[in-house]
């Protein structure tokens, strides 16, 4: 596999993460507007990290990605990830 395939390879394995990420820190400022909110890209940080971590756990877990229980928790877990940075907790 050469360099460019690799780079594609892996930036389709973290597209998921990186959606809800971006989906989840916009709509944040819908869902949460009482909550303290850090910057836009805070939130996306946090979210895009945790995503990947949750695929990169799904795979080791099942042996391939693309599993519906690993992403049901990149949802579950980008939105706790939100709802921590943004410190919902304390409205």
């Amino acid at each position: 596999m050469n360099p460019l395939d690799f780079l594609v390879h892996l930036l389709s394995f973290a597209a998921p993460a990186l959606a809800v990420a971006v989906l989840v820190a916009l709509g944040a400022r819908l869902v949460m507007p009482g909550a303290r909110r850090p910057g836009w890209w805070a939130s996306l940080l946090a979210n895009s990290v945790t995503g990947v971590l949750v695929l990169v756990a799904g795979l080791w877990w099942f042996g391939r990605d693309g599993k519906m229980a690993t992403y049901a928790a990149l949802v579950v877990a980008v939105a706790t990830a939100q709802w921590l940075v943004g410190r919902a907790w304390r409205d």
